[in-house]
């Protein structure tokens, strides 16, 4: 059965078993209702974003069909970071984690509301992201800037490594 919306989820991790859990998740996520996991990036290694002074981060993409609108999603995803020991705490950004599960895209839609913007704000300048998002949809466009691969393009690339 084919859910009617498309949604891209950044995945990342760079505590305890990073790769394991990225992998676990994306198992979880498919397992849940209004959720299907149509298909995951390749793991990459990339060093730490905003704050530098913590381990490497392993990431990837999954690419989903989703019956679920866009806050109820954003709301699965953060129930499951909390499933994997992720303890958000109000003011505290780009630190350590053992899961971080971000809404990336939802179809072509734009949504700015409070504690939920799509496309991610920060998309088009991380190739942390992008990488893993033209693995499992190569001709993704982010709605207000264009097609991923021409942000991709301007970003440098050589810190971020397939496992």
């Amino acid at each position: 059965m084919t859910l009617p919306f498309q949604a891209c989820i950044g995945l990342g991790a760079n505590l305890g078993d990073a790769a394991g859990t990225l992998r676990r998740a994306i198992e979880v996520l498919d397992r849940r209702d209004g959720v299907a996991v149509r298909a995951a990036s390749r793991l990459y290694r990339t060093p730490a974003w905003g704050r530098e002074d913590q381990p490497d981060f392993i990431n990837a993409v999954a690419l989903l069909d989703t019956s679920l609108p866009p806050r109820a999603l954003l709301d699965l995803l953060l129930a499951v970071e909390a499933g994997f020991g992720r303890h958000r705490v109000d003011g505290e950004r780009w630190g350590p984690r053992t899961l971080d599960l971000d809404l990336l895209l939802y179809g072509n839609a734009v949504i700015d509301e409070p504690g939920l913007r799509v496309p991610h704000p920060h998309l088009h300048e991380r190739a942390f992201a992008l990488v893993p998002l033209l693995d499992v949809w190569p001709d993704a466009r982010i709605p207000g800037y264009g097609a991923a691969r021409d942000a991709v393009s301007v970003l440098g690339m050589s810190n971020i490594h397939p496992l």
